[in-house]
């Protein structure tokens, strides 16, 4: 850019270099590329780092980037539960703790997940946990028998990310009352087979249920689209269009 057109790269041209070396794994020429920036890093840079890292794996950058990104934006939840989640990835449970804490004290709310969907032009609204939808009870009865016939086709929990310090069993009951699981689970209740289903979360989609949801697309034969806080999923025959970086 500069030698060629005499164009002098801006943070943003730096952000897309940082993106890009980060989805092909290139996590180390991603640093480079960072800390060869004329310019501070922003959230934008941190938060680019930080999606290469959690797609493959490298839990050390993943801790550094959400705590720059905690410094840049000290009220932003998400890093906090996302850093805790990292902790709770490496069984770091103390730490887990830690974090809450301090979020705790520096009155720092936790957003409950929400997903919306619409049936027969009615929203219906799920949070994670949900016990108040007035269907509640057939919901959980078939998303329990969607999730049979997941681990029938290969599905494992990620129990890795669940942040409170539970046995596996209570870890998966966790994952399984997550708020996009239970509105999927209602749609393919209320719906005819081949009936696309789209909803709408207020948080991003958990790892856990991002691979859930592509094995239902399949097995189920549906059209799924999330639209979380980052982006649109669109889920169709066992794969998504984020190609699994979101």
């Amino acid at each position: 850019m500069r030698v060629e057109f005499g164009i002098t790269p801006l943070i943003q041209h730096y952000g897309c270099m940082v993106d890009l070396y980060g989805r092909v794994g290139l996590i180390e020429v991603a640093w480079n590329t960072v800390n060869s920036m004329p310019m501070e890093p922003d959230v934008i840079i941190w938060g680019a780092l930080l999606s290469g890292a959690r797609m493959h794996g490298d839990i050390t950058t993943c801790e550094v980037a959400l705590k720059k990104l905690i410094e840049l934006e000290p009220t932003n939840s998400g890093a906090y539960v996302f850093l805790s989640n990292v902790y709770a990835k490496t069984g770091k449970w103390n730490d887990v703790r830690q974090m809450t804490d301090l979020m705790e004290a520096k009155e720092i709310r936790k957003v409950r997940g929400c997903s919306m969907v619409e049936v027969g032009g009615v929203i219906h609204e799920f949070f994670v946990g949900d016990e108040l939808h007035p269907e509640i009870r057939e919901i959980h009865l078939l998303l329990e028998e969607i999730m049979k016939r997941l681990k029938m086709e290969g599905y494992v929990d990620n129990t890795s990310e669940v942040l409170l310090d539970l046995d596996e069993e209570g870890k998966e009951m966790s994952l399984s009352r997550h708020s996009e699981k239970l509105a999927v689970a209602f749609a393919i209740l209320k719906t005819s087979v081949g009936t696309p289903i789209r909803i709408v979360k207020n948080l991003r989609i958990c790892g856990d249920c991002h691979v859930a949801i592509k094995m239902i697309s399949r097995i189920f034969v549906r059209e799924i689209v999330v639209r979380d806080c980052n982006r649109f999923h669109h889920f169709a025959n066992g794969i998504c269009s984020c190609k699994d970086f979101w």
